[in-house]
Order: C-alpha cells, then structure tokens, then sequence
C-alpha cells in the first residue's frame, strides 16, 4: 500500500516523486580510480571534512546502471525505477578518519533525484549511458573476460562531462582492492532559505553518514582505466581533471537503505 512520503503529497500517495523506504538498489558499475589537483579536490570538501593526507587527490569516478524497488514491487514498473547515475567520490577525512565525499552527481531520473536530495547527495539532472554486458555471445556482447573494452559517458544540458573506458584483463578475487571499499560516504544534506534576509541561514545544513545495509560487490573486473572531465561551460567539475589515471573496474553491486546518520547540524 502506497502512502505519502516525498512530494508531491497526494491524497493516496501514488504520487509522491519516492516511495517511503526500505529503498533497495541494484546495478552494474564501471569505475575508475584517479587522481586530481589536491588543492582542486580539498576545495570542494564541505565544513567538517578534510582531505586526507594519505590520499592527496585521490577520487573515484563511478557509472551505474540501476535498478531500484521500495516495498511494493517498483522494480516492475522500469519506466519510472529504472535509471543510470554518474558521480565523483573525493577521498576525505572525518574525525580522523577516512571517509569519502560526493561533490558532483548526476542522474537521468526524478524518483531517484528526490531520493538522493534526500540522503544528501547533489544530484543533478544528466544524461549517463555506459556499455552493457549481455549473456548471448555476438560482438555487441561485452562479455566478462580479458580483453574486453566498455565505456561511459555523462552529459548535462547538451555539455560532456565525463568519459570513462576500461579494458578488462582479469577478474578481482578480493573486492577490497577496490577504491570505495572501507570508505564510508559522507554527504550534506542542504537547504536554503528564501525569506528575505534569511539567504545565508539555510533551512538544512547536516553532514550525514550514509548508511548501506547488505552492501554487496560481484563479477567484478579489473583493467587499464582511462577518464576525462572536459571543460563545459558553467560547471566546475572539470577542476577535478585527472593528473593521474589508475586502474577501472567493471562489477555489480547492491545495497539497501533505511536510515541515515547525522555528523553534525550546522544549522546548531
């Protein structure tokens, strides 16, 4: 049974733009490690988060093709929860301890927009398509298997933002060696005001942990990586241009989510 939860507040809820959790995800990711300016990737860390000296730089560029249900079989209506994301996690530090932040985000679904604003992430409206893998052999197959090469773009308002590629070489027995394994993300939860002379004392100003339940990691690849973020009128994103590429990955994951943490109330 569906109820209100997200706006719009409709009198039965079949509205609302997300369901009320439990939010469940699946998807297919090709990700690539990198390295930008470390003065570039400190400045975009909000209040309470530093970089990590360990990691100058350091930040993951992540593809998925996703697929989503709530608690009512969502997942069988794909017009509407069925969506591709792109984002870029900067390596960071929260009381001293590693974490990872998401400066940039975006995605081609309004269902999964509201739910990201809601966890703290800044999606933004894009468009993201990568290469899929199919289990019938032919050369559009992409097959999971030494040699094979995928690839990633996003776009927002007509502009490229990012392009990935992968060359798969062998597969990851350790999904550790990932670089967003044992890095909690950390986002903000932001909301302005529009009261006049109230601009500068947003309604919303958290750090929240996010918090994923049952997080798993299959079928992953790993392989030479490669990433761009080109220059595009009005973004910044391009400040985080790689000074360095590392290797890619290509795997499935899934996690669920039913709560959320907060770090500090800035609004406090």
């Amino acid at each position: 049974m569906s109820k209100q939860y997200a706006v719009p507040l409709s009198p039965r809820g079949l509205s609302s733009i997300a369901p009320p959790p439990p939010w469940h995800y699946s998807g297919d990711f090709i990700l690539v490690e990198f390295w930008a300016d470390p003065a570039a990737a400190a400045a975009v860390l909000p209040k309470s988060l530093t970089a990590d000296p360990a990691s100058p730089g350091h930040a993951t560029a992540l593809f998925i093709d996703w697929q989503f249900t709530g608690g009512n079989d969502e997942m069988l209506d794909p017009a509407r929860y069925q969506y591709r994301e792109f984002f870029i996690l900067v390596d960071a530090l929260y009381d001293g301890k590693p974490v990872s932040y998401c400066p940039y985000i975006f995605v081609d679904n309004d269902s999964a927009m509201m739910r990201g604003l809601i966890q703290g992430f800044p999606k933004r409206y894009g468009q993201v398509h990568q290469t899929r893998t199919f289990a019938a052999m032919s050369p559009a197959a992409a097959p999971l298997a030494a040699g094979t090469r995928l690839a990633a773009t996003a776009s927002a308002a007509g502009q490229r933002l990012a392009r990935a590629e992968v060359k798969l070489e062998t597969a990851v027995q350790d999904v550790s060696k990932l670089s967003i394994a044992g890095r909690p993300v950390v986002n903000l939860r932001y909301f302005p005001r529009l009261a006049a002379g109230q601009h500068d004392t947003p309604a919303v100003n958290e750090l929240v942990l996010s918090v994923m339940d049952n997080a798993q990691i299959a079928d992953v690849w790993t392989g030479e990586g490669k990433l761009s973020l080109p220059l595009a009128d009005g973004e910044e994103i391009s400040d985080l241009a790689p000074v360095r590429v590392g290797v890619g990955f290509r795997g499935s994951m899934a996690y669920s989510v039913t709560d959320l943490k907060t770090l500090v109330d800035h609004t406090k």
